[in-house]
């Protein structure tokens, strides 16, 4: 009960400042309870009842592996640091492996059976930023996490460490609901440094450059590894997959987990043939170089 009135509470916030700021600034005429709302609610507590039971056993045995094969001085030097170098720390090397994890996500088959749930959303509201497979969701969240755990910038066993990475998962999944808003806003020169509503969008778009735009929160991440698109003064005409995607909760859940002819092909060429047929073996050479 205390897990659900918490996630309640820390659905209200949310709503309480995106659902206003949709409505005064909204790019894309569409309804406040828009189609696959609530889907996206369910998503939201299963999630955050699930997470942290699906990771706790991986998590452990990375931390205790890596602890074995570092030495206890480097710990030591990584704890000494200030509070806020590390908090830097973590949300630098948390975003270099959750944009990994997000390309992976693109470019491996099986992996984009379950991403493509998150978008598969036809229409774009900060809610989307819930839509996630549990099977997606805890494989991103190991690559953020565990780089972060295993480089001591913070200790799952220190009341400090956790305090730390709960700072920098609250503050990448509050930036998560507003770059999926409906909103038209840009950051003019910011958006070199900071990730935009329009950043984002683009990596959500239906046609084109879906293959683009992997970070949460730094897109010089992007430029770095060659995947940075944004042009100026354009946004997406159309959002979604060419897959047809279930409409209910259960059915999106339990469909990644079978073969899906529609979804097999790269995301990046939605209208291509599947990796399976020999054009597609050939697309595929051309995805992962």
């Amino acid at each position: 009960m205390h897990d659900i009135v918490r996630l309640c509470l820390g659905l209200a916030v949310p709503c309480a400042v995106f659902l206003p700021l949709e409505r005064l600034f909204e790019l894309h005429h569409q309804k406040v309870l828009r189609r696959q709302a609530a889907v996206d609610v369910g998503y939201y507590f299963i999630n955050g009842l699930l997470l942290s039971t699906l990771l706790s056993a991986p998590l452990s045995l990375v931390v205790r592996a890596a602890h074995h094969l570092l030495s206890a001085d480097f710990y030591f030097t990584m704890a000494a640091m200030p509070v806020w170098l590390r908090f830097v720390l973590a949300l630098v090397v948390g975003e270099v492996g959750y944009y990994w994890a997000h390309r992976l996500s693109h470019e491996i088959p099986f992996l984009w059976r379950f991403h493509a749930v998150h978008h598969s959303a036809r229409e774009m509201d900060f809610l989307v930023s819930s839509r996630a497979h549990p099977v997606d969701l805890v494989f991103s969240r190991l690559f953020t996490l565990v780089p972060i755990y295993v480089l001591g910038i913070a200790n799952p066993l220190s009341k400090s460490g956790n305090v730390l990475v709960l700072l920098v998962l609250v503050v990448s999944a509050n930036w998560s609901y507003l770059i999926h808003a409906n909103v038209r806003w840009r950051l003019g020169v910011l958006e070199s440094l900071i990730t935009s509503p329009a950043f984002h969008h683009w990596h959500h778009t239906r046609t084109g450059k879906i293959n683009h735009n992997y970070s949460t929160m730094l897109p010089w991440m992007d430029r770095i590894f060659g995947t940075y698109h944004l042009p100026r003064g354009e946004w997406p005409e159309a959002y979604g997959i060419t897959a047809t995607m279930p409409d209910t909760l259960p059915e999106q859940l339990i469909y990644p987990l079978f073969p899906q002819p529609a979804l097999a092909a790269t995301p990046g060429f939605p209208d291509l043939p599947s990796f399976g047929e020999p054009e597609g073996r050939a697309v595929q050479k051309q995805v992962l170089l």
